[in-house]
């Protein structure tokens, strides 16, 4: 006899039979609605974490409403998965609802806490963590793969142990018409396991995920079992083991996920608007914000920008005026020696180098320079006699021209002072951009605004889902007794 503590996060499935035997090479594609439903609500669960971490540092409580929603994500991701290539366990397509269904055959459910550590949250969810998503990584084929990416090896291509046992599953019952139930028992465990360690890192226990594979489709709960018995014993009755007022309608749900994609967004506005306000600031020198800078490298004689066309009218000319203002360049070369910045009409600095051989930038990649070779054997003489730019800097070390820009097509070009081959040089960008401080306000009250209205959009249903309203008939997500409508 040998007694096994409970755990929270309860995950019970059983095998239906018969199976088909081909029904599970297209259940992928039966499954796409419930992927895109899927990707929506796993946006907000994340929002819904993070909105429950909060509260948990503050109140030590996890809300009751976003627990519910969360837990209902959960499990309808393993009823997908159970359907799916994360066990093949069953024909019987998903419910489309976040709520409990006693019938079908994958099912989960999580113990409320009443209380939650204030500081476990902080570091459970990242560094408590780690041990256990290594070996989740291996069971799902996700930690590999990012092991993988790193070092572009093979491994970026492993499915993951559920993934290749599932499928072993499936090809044997193809063949034989019969799901191997040892096989099935392993491999409800390893998913067992994957969403206990989900259900940790979501903050829904303060309790750590036991280092220890529950195999079989029966949550091993506090029962004693003997040692001896068999495998394959029935899948009894089980019930949730709280009592649930989930009151997620369609449009509860709909707003949630309005509300999470609503408050990302104002996270991107935020993000750009406290850079924006750091450029302003502490980004800015000498009146001007630095807008990157890139080395160049050729053996010829000259690096050109290629015909940079500004064409605008007084209006629109006023706007981008005000937007970029002054634009300062600098040139500083690879070794110790002179160096040429110039900007030019684009139709002058073509004529000038002429029967010259130089390179023009096509575009830059990741700091990556593509180049477009013109050949020539003529040499271009000295850049500063020729007379023909609107901006210029020469000399030893790091050269600086300011350039208002105007209507008209225009080419920059780089070289070395003595009119030489091999030009090696770095150019820097900046602009006073006198707008900036506008632009990053607009961005700031745009981003709290969408931040206020995402939090609304959570908040109000989640405050409703509670509320002890009489259900309705014909909700897509179905509530229990107590739950809202």
């Amino acid at each position: 006899m040998a007694a096994v503590q409970e755990y929270p996060v309860r995950v019970e499935a059983s095998l239906d039979a018969p199976l088909s035997r081909w029904l599970w090479l297209v259940k992928w594609l039966l499954l796409i609605p419930h992927y895109i439903v899927l990707a929506f609500l796993w946006l907000a669960f994340v929002v819904m974490t993070a909105v429950a971490l909060a509260a948990i540092v503050v109140t030590g409580r996890y809300p009751r409403a976003v627990f519910e929603f969360n837990v209902g994500v959960l499990r309808w991701t393993w009823r997908v998965q159970y359907y799916a290539a994360g066990a093949f366990g069953t024909d019987r397509y998903p419910p489309f609802t976040l709520a409990d269904d006693p019938s079908y055959p994958a099912r989960l459910d999580v113990t409320y806490p009443q209380r939650l550590s204030r500081g476990l949250v902080l570091v459970k969810w990242w560094l408590l963590a780690i041990p256990q998503y290594i070996i989740v990584g291996v069971f799902t084929g996700g930690g590999l793969w990012a092991v993988g990416r790193l070092g572009h090896s093979s491994a970026a291509n492993w499915p993951g142990l559920i993934g290749i046992l599932a499928i072993i599953a499936a090809v044997i019952l193809l063949v034989t018409g019969r799901y191997p139930r040892q096989l099935f028992d392993f491999v409800v465990g390893l998913n067992r396991w994957v969403l206990r360690v989900a259900a940790y890192a979501a903050l829904m226990t303060d309790q750590y995920p036991p280092f220890r594979l529950d195999q079989g489709g029966h949550e091993p709960g506090t029962m004693t079992v003997p040692s001896d018995a068999p495998s394959d014993l029935p899948l009894a009755p089980w019930a949730p083991q709280t009592a649930r007022t989930p009151g997620w309608t369609p449009g509860r749900v709909a707003s949630a996920i309005a509300g999470a994609l609503v408050a990302a967004l104002s996270l991107g506005l935020l993000g750009a608007g406290g850079a924006a306000s750091w450029a302003t600031t502490a980004g800015r020198h000498a009146g001007y914000v630095s807008l990157g800078s890139q080395a160049f490298t050729t053996s010829s004689y000259a690096v050109t920008s290629g015909t940079m066309e500004l064409q605008a009218d007084a209006r629109d000319w006023n706007a981008a005026r005000a937007l970029f203002g002054t634009v300062r360049l600098s040139a500083t070369p690879a070794a110790r020696q002179r160096v040429f910045l110039g900007m030019a009409p684009a139709s002058q600095a073509t004529a000038y180098l002429a029967g010259t051989a130089y390179v023009t930038v096509r575009d830059i990649t990741s700091g990556h320079v593509r180049y477009a070779a013109h050949p020539g054997t003529a040499a271009p003489g000295r850049p500063a006699g020729a007379g023909i730019w609107v901006a210029s800097a020469t000399g030893r070390g790091r050269q600086t021209l300011t350039w208002r820009p105007r209507n008209g097509h225009w080419t920059l070009v780089a070289m070395n002072a003595d009119g030489s081959r091999q030009v090696r040089v770095r150019v820097a960008l900046a602009a006073t951009l006198p707008a900036l401080p506008w632009i990053a306000g607009v961005l700031l009250a745009a981003g709290l605004l969408a931040l206020a209205l995402g939090v609304t959009l959570i908040v109000v249903p989640a405050r409703r889902a509670t509320a002890p309203t009489a259900p309705a008939s014909g909700e897509l997500f179905p509530s229990q007794p107590g739950g809202s409508s």
